[in-house]
């Protein structure tokens, strides 16, 4: 990762955030797509691929991020691209293109439009 004037003042270089949030009332959430799960998967490869802290990547929790019907979703920041995941290779790939190296993965692309 590049270590330019600019991490500095952003303190990160990026941040992904997975949406975690449970309906309770049978709506389509991430909950229950494995959020978690591609969450824990992706705090570990970050770690082990030694972009964790301050200039690089932090992974982050979210609540509700309003893109239920595309769900389980992810979304990279200061970039603002939308993910939609299904499995590890899948979170793999996230770490791998776009967290370490910042090519976007267009295969994963949240469609334009789906919302809740």
């Amino acid at each position: 990762m590049s270590n330019s004037s600019n991490s500095a003042e952003t303190y990160y270089e990026r941040h992904i955030f997975f949406c975690l949030n449970e309906r309770k009332n049978g709506e389509a959430c991430c909950a229950r797509q494995q959020a978690q799960e591609g969450f824990d998967r992706c705090k570990s490869q970050v770690k082990m691929a030694n972009l964790a802290g301050p200039g690089q990547v932090r992974v982050n929790k979210a609540g509700c991020l309003d893109r239920c019907a595309a769900g389980p979703v992810a979304v990279v920041y200061p970039e603002a691209v939308w993910y939609t995941y299904v499995d590890n290779d899948d979170i793999d790939e996230i770490v791998e293109s776009h967290l370490k190296n910042g090519k976007v993965v267009e295969r994963l692309l949240t469609p334009r439009g789906v919302g809740r």
